[in-house]
């Protein structure tokens, strides 16, 4: 007797095939299309426009294998669903894998969950659904516009500028966003201001600030006034002119969405926005707990919204009171700023509140761990009381000069207790007890020059809050922005800095003269709305893109007839080519910066930059440099490889060992700054 055919669920990673398969048990075949089968060809456009902007899709190269087998294992299957993720790309990868499989897009071949739990998954399969064309065309559409945009004006900066240059809706208008900032940095021109506070002793000592002359806000502009007010102040006596005591409540923050998930994990754990999706993703798709199996631990990471199921409330509600007792719950209900057409998401929340972060911390990585925390303290935050405070503001007139004292005391913590946004949340500042009308003795006054500063730089974490805010891209877009403005050259991460190159600007000059629409925030933003409209009112999607096109191929001819070479200097290095004796030179390639000889073409000498970290190998004597590997990670090895064979992983340092004499390494722990080189010994300090 023939076995019984099996149920086949497609999912986009084996992670995650791995996790669904548990769940569903012997009648189904769970299997990974590891993402895209089918998608645009890398070595063209790839775009009929003449045919209405036709996509000529095309299996990816090197799925042969996968897609092969996918056809086998749906040809034996009883019914196949298909199970990507509940976004526009899952759907479109959904609507590929149906083209390829000769699955009816109208049948109810779809399902989609939000988190990865048994629960979810099981609900999931008993309402399968056709495939939503209105998500696959807003895909679509956001593809070929990026495809148009990308594929046109990249070539058009590798003849005009530098090979290996690229050009992308969001990515050049986050390049302006970056460069306009740093252009108000270096027109900003400091204003002088002086700023005089009073220290008071009474029992404990406290300070004033001055606020306010004759009711009117003051602004001390130099030294001069500075005195004069310090001269009057002298002469009068501080007199308590007003107390004013009130409860004051602080409400937790909404769980986290996309965005705000990455701008705290980079402010808090120093995460980019690319290691944070990569983590929530691993997170999502599964982990092996111990003494549960692979489960996913949050769920879906790319949302817009911040609503909660009424399953992930109720269970939150009795985790809390539970826990911490029924005063600490809040019943908070959080609504989105705007009607977002990702709200069929909910927020990014544990997908089991009562997995506690410790109770899984052994199953995790450190940086998952982090991640998680993250991630489960803010939602459980979320969904608890608000903290509790008693304000105290005082006012201490001398004549008619108003200083002014903020005291606080925390009644109840409420969310505080498991979530704060920063170090002050939880510090009582308390102001001694006063009276009305009570002189106070004054210790010291004194003024302080001050001077207005220029805006910050972006950091990873700003920049995604001023995209967001702007409404330029989507959250999943973000991720990949910096990276790719990075790898381009176009900007360079100075601690946790943004800041344009040369290079930069002259993209991003050259963009916003001939390509205005394409770097201006105001039109990106409008085209996110275009693009949103196809998946929420219905619009067709080639007429968004033949209205996009019109102007772009205007100007496409424009700047190809009008911008003139760019010829970058070259850097001289001092050294002379040891092939030809001509003076060797800095130049910038598609891989990065190297020296070359400047007698080219005759002389093709070309050597790698070294940096040296003055730290001499061990081995040899020769000097250890910088390296990376093939997957990009930095170590650290002899600059006479490949006769000397000497690496480290870590940054060495010229101090060694005092156990066994080896070169101590740079560590990043709590308690450890070196560790020994030597793995066989334990030396710490």
């Amino acid at each position: 007797m023939a076995a019984a055919k099996k149920i086949l669920v497609i999912v986009e990673s084996p992670s995650k095939a791995k996790t669904i398969g548990k769940f569903l048990g012997g009648r189904y075949k769970v299997i990974a299309s590891v993402g895209h089968v089918r998608d645009l060809p890398k070595s063209k456009l790839g775009i009929d426009i003449e045919n209405d902007f036709e996509p000529q899709y095309i299996s990816i190269r090197g799925k042969g294998d996968i897609i092969k087998e996918l056809k086998k294992e749906a040809k034996n299957a009883s019914k196949v669903y298909l199970a990507t993720d509940p976004d526009r790309e899952g759907e479109a990868i959904s609507w590929h894998l149906a083209f390829l499989l000769g699955i009816d897009p109208d049948a109810p071949c779809r399902i989609v969950f939000n988190e990865i739990t048994e629960r979810a998954i099981k609900e999931a399969i008993k309402n399968p659904r056709p495939i939503d064309l209105s998500l696959v065309d807003a895909q679509q559409a956001r593809r070929v516009l990026d495809r148009l945009v990308g594929y046109q004006i990249s070539p058009l900066l590798w003849r005009k500028v530098r090979r290996g240059l690229s050009a992308g809706r969001v990515q050049s208008a986050a390049l302006k966003i970056i460069c306009d900032r740093e252009n108000e940095i270096k027109n900003f021109k400091p204003q002088e201001f002086w700023t005089i506070t009073a220290e008071f002793s009474k029992k404990k000592k406290f300070t004033a600030r001055l606020t306010e002359y004759r009711g009117e806000k003051i602004l001390i502009e130099n030294k001069e006034k500075n005195d004069a007010v310090l001269e009057e102040l002298k002469k009068g006596e501080f007199v308590v002119k007003s107390l004013e005591e009130k409860d004051r409540t602080r409400r937790a923050a909404a769980p986290f969405t996309t965005s705000s998930l990455q701008q705290d994990a980079a402010n808090k754990l120093n995460f980019s926005t690319r290691k944070t999706m990569m983590i929530a993703q691993q997170l999502y798709e599964g982990i092996e707990v111990k003494g549960r199996g692979t489960i996913g631990l949050v769920s879906y990471i790319r949302t817009d919204s911040v609503r909660i199921s009424d399953e992930a409330r109720a269970a939150s509600r009795e985790f809390i009171v539970n826990t911490m007792g029924e005063q600490y719950y809040g019943n908070n209900v959080y609504k989105n700023r705007k009607k977002d057409v990702q709200d069929a998401h909910e927020a990014i929340r544990p997908s089991y509140v009562e997995l506690e972060p410790e109770s899984v911390k052994e199953s995790l990585s450190r940086d998952q761990y982090k991640l998680y925390s993250l991630i489960w303290n803010r939602f459980v935050a979320s969904q608890m009381a608000p903290a509790k405070f008693k304000a105290l503001s005082v006012v201490i007139a001398n004549g008619d000069y108003d200083f002014k004292a903020n005291g606080s005391k925390m009644l109840f913590d409420g969310f505080l207790k498991v979530y704060s946004m920063s170090k002050d949340d939880e510090a009582d500042r308390l102001l001694p007890d006063m009276e009305k009308g009570e002189v106070l003795q004054a210790v010291d006054i004194e003024g302080q020059q001050n001077f207005t500063q220029p805006p910050a730089r972006f950091t990873e974490a700003s920049l995604v809050k001023d995209l967001e805010e702007k409404d330029i891209g989507r959250p999943s877009t973000y991720a990949p922005i910096v990276a790719t403005l990075t790898d381009r050259k176009y900007i360079s991460k100075e601690k946790k800095s943004l800041i344009p190159t040369e290079l930069g600007f002259i993209v991003t000059d050259m963009m916003e003269q001939y390509f205005k629409e394409i770097v201006d925030a105001g039109f990106t933003a409008q085209m996110e709305e275009n693009l949103d409209d196809i998946e929420t009112k219905g619009v067709r999607w080639k007429s968004v893109i033949e209205d996009f096109y019109d102007t772009l191929k205007d100007e496409l001819k424009t700047a190809d007839e009008q911008i003139e070479k760019v010829e970058f200097k070259e850097e001289p290095t001092g050294e002379l080519c040891e092939k030809c004796g001509k003076p060797m030179v800095i130049k910038h390639g598609r891989f990065g910066d190297f020296v070359a000889c400047t007698g080219y073409p005759e002389c093709k000498n070309t050597k790698p930059i070294v940096k040296t970290i003055d730290v001499k190998c061990p081995k040899c004597g020769k000097d250890i440099v910088v390296r990376k590997s093939r997957k990009g990670r930095i170590f650290y090895g002899c600059s006479g490889y490949p006769d000397c064979d000497q690496v480290f992983w870590n940054k060495p340092v010229n101090k060694k060992c005092p156990k066994c004499g080896s070169l101590l390494v740079e560590k990043k722990g709590k308690d450890t700054k070196y560790a020994c080189s030597n793995s066989e010994c334990d030396y710490r300090e």
